[in-house]
């Protein structure tokens, strides 16, 4: 399915079409055992649309090169899309340069990135990292390191019972020896949506950058990192319906252009000699390599389809398919929702009675239905909880009412299996 000029972002008053949508991407019509599959995992991964695929197939068909470096008609045809995709993105988050975009292989090489290059040039003994209690392993276990390696102090910001943020302790915890915020804009555990324009005010009131994982937003919302004004914003191509090994990270361009190369190899030099090496400007400085080339021609794709669906469209069709979602399984006996959060986005976490995690999910697919069981790489934010892993449904536009009627059914299929 190609979408028309007429579902673009600018008709955000037309309601989404999603049988039309459901369409364009060929797995959604899968059978499992007999049953239509209902995709609820998508906080792992999203499913592709046609036009995601077929730019991929696209590139290895007819385009396939090294890009930069070839003078023929190939690798200009790869390097137009590889830094075309480049400018998409720009223009999907709003970020002022292309300079200021840099490909990696996901959310994880991008917090690693701003870790290693920012944390080790400006992070030292006695300082401190401040981040929360919800975060994705990828944003703890870097800045974990880095302290490690410093002597510095990894602080962490508190949640409630509902999955929000202790703002106050937030304020109390951020001092002049924080050298840096490192927050998520959505839990992949929680569905929290954490208020991060207050927390960046707040933070560069206190002259201390802030990095913002937005894996879990940029799906979800529109993006606008200059609105933010956060220092560095890392996301995932395969969240957002594009392939898998390609991420990027904004960074604002005058830390980039302080901060050190990340890796060394091809591409991220000017010149070399055995006495010294000058290195490329951004945003190649920190692109070392044959870069994922196909992975770029897709995720261009990608964010062509989420444009034309329209962000504002999609953040509206989820909170609808949200409030559907818990009220359908809020009526289910002995079922506790894990993050309850007044502001949330894409994702419905829960426990059933006594009944693991990975059996229910076990069950589910029995049925048909795919939801995610496990700690979610946030085994910090289980603990807070008391709780070793939960079961997630996590949707995504595509994603019907009806299928969290099929997921509620489920459910009461597997208690009755454990009664």
């Amino acid at each position: 399915m190609t979408l028309t000029h007429e579902d673009s972002i600018t008709h955000t008053d037309t309601p989404l079409d999603v049988g039309r949508v459901r369409e364009g991407f060929p797995i959604l019509h899968t059978q499992r055992k007999g049953k239509p599959l209902v995709y609820l995992d998508n906080a792992a991964t999203t499913q592709k649309p046609q036009c995601v695929i077929d730019a991929v197939s696209r590139y290895y068909e007819s385009q396939n090169s090294n890009v930069h470096r070839g003078i023929h008609y190939l690798s200009e045809r790869a390097t137009e899309v590889f830094e075309g995709a480049r400018e998409k993105v720009r223009r999907f988050i709003n970020a002022n340069s292309v300079s200021e975009i840099i490909y990696t292989r996901g959310t994880t090489e991008s917090i690693n990135l701003a870790a290693n290059s920012y944390g080790r040039s400006n992070v030292g003994p006695g300082d401190e990292v401040l981040i929360t209690h919800m975060e994705h392993h990828s944003n703890i276990v870097p800045w974990q390191v880095l302290c490690e390696e410093k002597g510095a102090t990894l602080r962490v910001v508190p949640i409630s019972d509902e999955g929000e943020l202790d703002m106050a302790a937030f304020d109390q915890l951020l001092s002049d020896r924080t050298k840096i915020v490192a927050v998520t804009h959505v839990s992949n555990a929680l569905g929290t949506v954490n208020p991060v324009r207050e927390i960046i005010r707040k933070a560069h009131a206190a002259g201390v950058p802030v990095l913002v994982d937005g894996a879990q937003a940029a799906p979800h919302m529109r993006i606008d990192v200059q609105e933010l004004d956060c220092d560095f914003y890392a996301f995932s191509g395969h969240k957002m319906f594009g392939p898998t090994g390609i991420g990027i990270l904004y960074g604002k361009e005058h830390l980039l252009e302080a901060m050190p190369p990340y890796q060394c190899g091809g591409d991220m030099i000017l010149s070399v000699s055995f006495e010294k090496t000058i290195y490329n400007k951004l945003p190649y400085k920190f692109e070392a390599g044959t870069p994922n080339i196909a992975g770029a021609a897709g995720l261009g794709a990608a964010v062509d389809y989420l444009q034309t669906v329209g962000m504002d469209r999609i953040q509206a069709y989820e909170q609808e398919l949200l409030s559907y979602g818990v009220e359908a399984l809020s009526g289910m006996e002995g079922i506790r929702f894990v993050g309850t959060a007044r502001d949330k986005a894409g994702v419905i976490s829960f426990h059933l009675d006594d009944i693991h995690p990975h059996d229910i999910g076990q069950l589910l697919d029995e049925e048909g239905v795919a939801i995610r069981a496990g700690h979610h790489c946030a085994q910090p934010t289980m603990k807070r909880f008391g709780l070793a892993a939960t079961s997630r449904a996590s949707f995504a536009f595509y994603n019907l009412k009806e299928e969290f009627d099929a997921l509620a059914e489920a459910l009461r299929k597997a208690r009755e299996v454990f009664a």
